[in-house]
């Protein structure tokens, strides 16, 4: 189950940009061994994950890359190995290249709300479908000054690398994610997404 909020937290952070952002091809991995197996760029982090609470066995993202305007479905398989309780939380970054530029920590309980669970999380197998309308809207990049309502300030293009790790409210290692996101800037001013 935490890997339900794992996979929320490192499958919808880029698929929050994937809700905004129309997708190309996946990003090929360097690390096989620390890849997620299924058709989706999550990977584990660096380091040992023998005593993570949440051991992912598969994340399919379909279609793979996701595309504005489709319905996106993710599903996800893994095993709670203990109950994971309130007070439990994620450490998000997104960096780009060695920039900064989100770093927040958010409560998990909420997260896993968007996936139709909640907490306590009980531990066993445990399988997710979740189904993500995105819109077919994307939205124009802003020239920094002014910053005009509802348009983003990203870099034209550039490789972004989104992480979730995720802990009990004890401190409890749960597991820590990976994705790696290219946004190109299309001929017609809008971003493309390769996931």
């Amino acid at each position: 189950m935490r890997f339900s909020v794992a996979c929320l937290s490192a499958c919808l952070a880029p698929a929050a940009a994937l809700s905004v952002f129309n997708g190309n091809a996946p990003d090929a991995t360097a690390n096989l061994g620390l890849r997620i197996p299924g058709e989706s760029p999550l990977e584990l982090c660096d380091g040992e994950h023998g005593d993570d609470i949440v051991e992912i066995e598969r994340v399919d993202l379909m279609p793979n890359p996701p595309a504005a305007g489709q319905e996106l479905v993710i599903k996800a398989h893994g095993t709670v190995k203990k109950t994971i309780e309130e007070g439990a939380y994620v450490q998000l970054s997104v960096k780009y290249g060695l920039i900064r530029l989100i770093n927040t920590k958010a409560d998990l309980c909420e997260q896993i709300g968007n996936v139709d669970l909640k907490c306590p999380v009980k531990a066993g197998d445990m399988k997710i479908t979740k189904k993500v309308d995105l819109p077919n809207e994307i939205p124009p990049v802003c020239d920094p000054l002014p910053l005009r309502k509802g348009c983003m300030l990203i870099p034209h293009q550039g490789r972004y690398t989104v992480q979730a790790d995720v802990y009990t409210a004890d401190d409890e290692h749960i597991t820590c994610l990976t994705a790696t996101v290219t946004f190109n800037m299309a001929v017609n001013g809008f971003f493309s997404n390769e996931l």
